[in-house]
Formats: C-alpha cells, sequence, structure tokens
C-alpha cells in the first residue's frame, strides 16, 4: 500500500503490460460476449484444499451466470458451488465458482479442464495443469510477493510490472505462492471495483490457474458496502482452508506442507493505522441508485481493527502452540500484510498493534519467519526477539515512547540465522504497483537507520481546502536496529524458498531464501532519479539461510541445560560461531550457504512455461508437446489406461 497519491493512468510505460501472457489471458474476455448467458470461465485460480497432499479448489468468473459449472479430472466431473454477489458500489453482480477436488495422490501431477454448458469455449475449453503436495517429510519450492495491481493502468497503483511478476513466478516454478495482500487495489478505483479485480484475475490466471496462489487481505481489500468488514470481492474469489472460526471463514487460515506450518493472518484487525477504503473529498462517493446505498461523506474512512473481538488471536494462539507441540513441525511461517519491522521512509512504516498482539506470541512458539508486503520495497530483519522498551519518540514532541521496538539477537549479518533463536521478517511489497517505495529511513542526527511506527489509530484530517481530507501518518519513530538488508535500486521482486527437510550429512533442515530483483523496473529510480520501464529480467539480489536444530537435538539440548528459555546457548554471544559454558570451550561450526541448488536465478525456466497463444490440454504436461506420432492422453477414458490415469494423473513423484 502506498500513501503516494497517484493519478489513474500515470506512467505511460504501462504499455508494457500487454505480455504475451496476460495477453493471452485477457483475449478470452475481450470478445463481445458480455450478455447475462455467457458462462465462459475466466479469471481461473487454484488454492489448497485442506490437505494440500490431497485436495484443491478450483476457482473461476464468469461474465454472466455458468449453467452447470463444473471441473473434470480424468473420469470425475465436479460441481461448482456457484457463489455471486453484487458489488456495494456500482451494483454489478459478480459471478464466481468454487470447485472442491478431492481424494488426489500426494505428489501428483493432474490434468483439469474448466467448463460450462455456456462455455464459448465449449469446443476447446480452458484446461492446465497442477501438482499436489508431497507426503511426509520432502523437499519442495515456494515463491512469495505482495502488492502486485494490475497490468491496465487505467486504474490507479497498476503498472506493467505487474505481468513480469507473474512470469517471474512461473519461471520458478513454485509448488504454490504466497501472495501478501493489496491484491489489485479495488478500494483506490471504487466505482469500477469488478473490472479491477477482473483484470487481476485474468492476469494472474498465466500463473495462478496452474498452482495454488494462497493469498491474503491486505487493507485494500477492504471496500465500501461490500461485507460487515468490505472483504466481499476478496473472500467471493477464493476458497481458502477452514478456521473453523464462526463467522470468520477465509480472514485466516492456516495449512501444512511437509514439516512446514503456514499461517496466514488478517493485520486489518490488530493494526493502529487506518490505511482502508478512505474517500478523501471534496466530492462525496455516492453509490448507483440500484444498490440502495446512501452517499459516503468526505472524511469517512473503513477502519476495522478489533474487529474480530479477539477471535484471530486467540486462533492464531491455538494454532501455533499446536504446530510447536507436533514433534513433525520444524518450520512455522506466517504469513501477513502489515509490518512489524519496516523502515520505509516514504512508505508505511511498522505498527505497534502487530507488536503488541502478535509478536509475544511468534516470540514464544518460536515462528521462524514472517513475510510482509504493505510496503513497496525488499527489507530484511535480524532474527529478532522480545522487544526494547522505550526506544521510540514522538514525532511530534520529541517525548520518548514505547514502540516495542523488536530486539535483534544478533546483528552479525552472516548469511545463515538459527530460528530457534529469533524470527526473521521479510518485506515483499514488491510485486508490481507503479509506486515502488525503495525509500528508507535514515536518522539526520546519528545517521541510524530509522523506521516509522503508528502507536495510535489516526483517523482523517481536514486540511486547509475545503472537504478535502487527508490521513495522519506514523506518529513516532525508532532506531532500526533491527533491519539488516534494504535494497534501494528497485522495488520490484520475488522471494524464492526451497525448503529442505534435512537431506544433509548433519540432518539439519534448512530453508535458502533468495531474493530476485527487477533492476530497471522503477518508473523513476529514487536514488539516481534514473527512468525505468517495467521489465522481465529478475536477477539475484541476496541469498540466506535459515537453520533449526532437529526437534530431537533441541530436547536433548533442554534436558542437559544447554539451551535457555528461547533455545540460546548459555553464555552464547548470539552470531558468534562458538558456544562458551564455565569451564569448557566447544567450538561450532556454521554452516555453508549451499543447500539446495537454485535453478533459474535470474533466468526463466522453459520446463511448464507455455509460448503465446498456448494453453494446455488434459493430459498434456506442461511444456511438453506430443512427439511426432504420439497420441496426447485426453480426459475421456480409453482401452488400457490404468487406474491413476484414468482419474486424470499426468505424472507421479
Amino acid at each position: 500500500m502506498s500513501r503516494r497519491q497517484v493519478l489513474a493512468g500515470a506512467g505511460s510505460t504501462g504499455l508494457l503490460a500487454a505480455t504475451a501472457s496476460s495477453a493471452r489471458a485477457a483475449a478470452r474476455t475481450r470478445r463481445s460476449r458480455a450478455g447475462a448467458s455467457d458462462g465462459t470461465p475466466e479469471q481461473i485460480h487454484l488454492t489448497w484444499g485442506e490437505n494440500p497432499a490431497t485436495s484443491v479448489v478450483v476457482s473461476w468468473a464468469s461474465p454472466g451466470q455458468a449453467v452447470r459449472p463444473r471441473v473434470r479430472i480424468g473420469q470425475r466431473v465436479i460441481p461448482a458451488e456457484p457463489r455471486p454477489y453484487t458489488d456495494g458500489i456500482s451494483g454489478a453482480t459478480v459471478w464466481t465458482y468454487h470447485a472442491r477436488v478431492g481424494g488426489l495422490r500426494p505428489g501428483a501431477t493432474y490434468a483439469y479442464a474448466v467448463t460450462a454448458d455456456n462455455d464459448g469455449d465449449a469446443a476447446d475449453p480452458f484446461s492446465a495443469t497442477f501438482r499436489t503436495a508431497p507426503g511426509g517429510r520432502a523437499p519442495f519450492r515456494f515463491t512469495s510477493f505482495g502488492d502486485l495491481a494490475t497490468p491496465n493502468t487505467a486504474w490507479v497503483l497498476s503498472y506493467g510490472q505487474s505481468a513480469y511478476a507473474v512470469e517471474a513466478v512461473e519461471s520458478f516454478q513454485p509448488l504454490f505462492h504466497l501472495l501478501n495482500g493489496d491484491l489489485c487495489y479495488a478500494n483506490l478505483n471504487p466505482t469500477v471495483q469488478p473490472e479491477v479485480w477482473r483484470d487481476f484475475g485474468n492476469n494472474n490466471q498465466t500463473s495462478a490457474a496452474n498452482r495454488p496462489w494462497m493469498p491474503c487481505p491486505g487493507n485494500h481489500e477492504v471496500e465500501f458496502y461490500n461485507g460487515p468488514q468490505g472483504f466481499a470481492s476478496y473472500l467471493t474469489r477464493y476458497t481458502l482452508p477452514d478456521n473453523r472460526v464462526p463467522g470468520f471463514g477465509g480472514h485466516w487460515y492456516s495449512f501444512r506442507i511437509g514439516s512446514v506450518l503456514f499461517v496466514s493472518l488478517d493485520a486489518d484487525d490488530v493494526v493502529y493505522q487506518d490505511a482502508a477504503a478512505f474517500v478523501a473529498g471534496p466530492a462525496a462517493l455516492t453509490p448507483v441508485a440500484s444498490t440502495g446505498h446512501p452517499p459516503i461523506q468526505p472524511g469517512t474512512s473503513f477502519y476495522v481493527r478489533g474487529y474480530s473481538g479477539g477471535s484471530q488471536t486467540a486462533w492464531l494462539e491455538r494454532t501455533l502452540a499446536a504446530g510447536r507441540a507436533d514433534e513433525s513441525v520444524d518450520w512455522i511461517i506466517v504469513q501477513m500484510h502489515q509490518c512489524a519491522a519496516s523502515s520505509s521512509a516514504p512508505g508505511n512504516g511498522s505498527d505497534l498493534g502487530i507488536r503488541q498482539e502478535w509478536l509475544p506470541l511468534f516470540d514464544r512458539y518460536q515462528v521462524d519467519l514472517v513475510l510482509s508486503g504493505h510496503d513497496h520495497d525488499y527489507e530484511r530483519s535480524f532474527p529478532v526477539r522480545g522487544a526494547d522498551a522505550d526506544a521510540g519518540r514522538e514525532v511530534a514532541t520529541g517525548a520518548v515512547i514505547n514502540t516495542l521496538r523488536p530486539h535483534p539477537v544478533t546483528t552479525t549479518d552472516s548469511g545463515v540465522f538459527d530460528t530457534s533463536q529469533g524470527t526473521v521478517h521479510l518485506i515483499l511489497g514488491c510485486g508490481g504497483t507503479d509506486a515502488p517505495l525503495d525509500e528508507y529511513g535514515t536518522d539526520t542526527a546519528d545517521g541510524k537507520r530509522q523506521a516509522k511506527v503508528f502507536t495510535r489509530a489516526g483517523r482523517p484530517i481536514l486540511t486547509a481546502t475545503p472537504d478535502v481530507y487527508t490521513r495522519a501518518a506514523a506518529d513516532a519513530v525508532e532506531d532500526a536496529i533491527w533491519s539488516a538488508r534494504r535494497d534501494t535500486s528497485t522495488g520490484y521482486g520475488i522471494a524464492v524458498f526451497d525448503v529442505d527437510p534435512g537431506s544433509g550429512a548433519d540432518g539439519r533442515p534448512s530453508i535458502t531464501v533468495t531474493h530476485h530483483h527487477a533492476v530497471g523496473a522503477d518508473p523513476v529510480n529514487p536514488a539516481t532519479g534514473t527512468k525505468g520501464a517495467p521489465a522481465p529480467d529478475y536477477t539475484e539480489f541476496e541469498t540466506f539461510r535459515l537453520v533449526r536444530p532437529t526437534r530431537l537435538g533441541h530436547r536433548r539440548a533442554l534436558r542437559a541445560g544447554l539451551l535457555g528459555r528461547h533455545g540460546v546457548g548459555r553464555g552464547q554471544r548470539i552470531g558468534d560461531a562458538q558456544v562458551e559454558r564455565p569451564g569448557q570451550r566447544i567450538e561450532h561450526r556454521l554452516l555453508g550457504q549451499g543447500g539446495l541448488a537454485q535453478r533459474g536465478r535470474g533466468q526463466r525456466r522453459d520446463r511448464g512455461v507455455l509460448g503465446p497463444g498456448q494453453h494446455q490440454r488434459p493430459g498434456q504436461v506442461a511444456g511438453h508437446a506430443p512427439a511426432p506420432g504420439r497420441q496426447v492422453r485426453h480426459l475421456h477414458p480409453e482401452p488400457g489406461l490404468d487406474e491413476a490415469q484414468q482419474r486424470g494423473v499426468v505424472e507421479r513423484a
């Protein structure tokens, strides 16, 4: 989310948005078939089901109401659940569908097709493949960024880099992608929200139809008159794992793959910053008459802090406690939109609400990694545990204020971090908006890194212009001693995570993290003033490695009294290569930065990436055209096919 004022359509470089992949998706919607009877699938995307090893959900939309919407996998036909809604501002009805596909095999590749009786492409319906998660402890790869927007520069904050970001996901061929909130900024385009969502969905289809994209809501998913918390557009389009909290399905959730527990949160519930839907003025925002909704007056904001009444935080503690009690779970990774540790200067910064509500739980249950968006840049923290009291000061008065500054357990940037000692925070708001924020705070008094912090609710403020309002900026600052690495060269990138459950000689689980960035893609680089344009090339910015002791080794160390309450060795200087106890000196060799090989760093991987104008036929593996004289397996049963082939399995691990 950007606090900059951005004009709709700004940036002529958006003409590059029409890359081959986004054009393929958009071509299906540009036809003259906007009638109410058109059920042609578009905006097709996958999410994980309740068990990623055995289930997925196929979701999509159509211009009109579809007749018998369905998914075909092998001999199976899975009816889809219609889930329409009417936008509260434009009055437009949006038709979405969700097919829950269960009974799948772990680590298998499936071909599927999406269609309806009134599918305009019924003779050649949309088809693709996906792969289920592996069963048990196995290596896998995932990717992440947030703040994507759309390639259509008619919309506020959209930019051509959005299309290249989606293609970047495909180039790294992850098992799935984490999308860290602020999906498309529809609420900045309030009179055309369904159209913005449509452009977003058709752009993402290039990747999200081939692998699950798992989102979390951000402040720009909150829309006026679209549900109690404004999430109707978001919740209608996504079917997510059940959190079993009545009234809040889809707001937050968790899922498990191998030895990793993923926890997705809605930080809108706890942050102090007021940054959701807002009418700045001078005119009111007036919904169309058919909605029956009254005009929304200037100065109105949709502030939802505390909306769950503590239900989300209670669920979070139960989920983290169960995860850490499970000896088969090595890693806990949290996804949310807003930031606990960001030092962006023109952006938002950090929020005390997250630090108060959730960081103590992250400490208690040793959360390894927190992935956020919100600020349109890349920043990494040192591992942090606990908080420094009274480390902030008020911007207005200079008075000391307690920002609960995260305490770094080391300030040595070794490239290898034991996350049993502290949590690493990554800011990944580097998807594709036209407002990169790769400028960072500096304390002019001492030259140290500085972060802004919201410590109280800042409501809209009337400006000197009649009936025009603005929002309050962060009210406090602190020295950002927790900040380890910041990318000042560009605001665009993608993080790639390779999870190794412990295949090395020492059996120690690890995650190798590589951030790739798109240098030259900034409309204007803040450091140099150089004008850029959307860029398809993502090159390596940094690689680091997270490690943990094995659960058995950790328990033995605790019993032997070698570890303190936070898993830190007694007498150990965190980050040093040695652990010292009275009367004994133990040599402690740090692990190297090897780990899993990085496939395609900064390069496109051709396998599994379709060329212009192509889409996969049922039974065809991505990137593999049938050899001359060979027949492609289709979804219709044929004599001689085994059970797996009849069920749609293309490839098994």
